[in-house]
């Protein structure tokens, strides 16, 4: 074995990865999720739970919803 210390990298996917249903792994394997995404839509004033799982698709496209959505979905999946 190695003295080194163990690395890891965490990548995490961009605009454009955001479709609508994306949080249903997330919610059936971890019952968690769903306190990550109301640490979320409390802070943005917007029910983003509801938003990835039943859209609309064009205003999850938006920028101003896509961010905060794909960073939450990465963050409960890192987590």
């Amino acid at each position: 074995m190695s003295d080194k210390p163990v690395r890891f990298a965490a990548l995490f996917p961009g605009q454009g990865s955001q479709a609508v249903g994306m949080t249903k792994d997330l919610r059936e394997h971890f019952p968690f999720t769903r306190e990550i995404f109301e640490e979320a839509s409390d802070a943005l004033k917007l029910d983003l739970l509801k938003l990835c799982q039943e859209g609309p698709a064009d205003d999850l496209q938006l920028t101003f919803n896509a961010q905060p959505a794909i960073l939450t979905v990465s963050y409960a999946w890192f987590r």
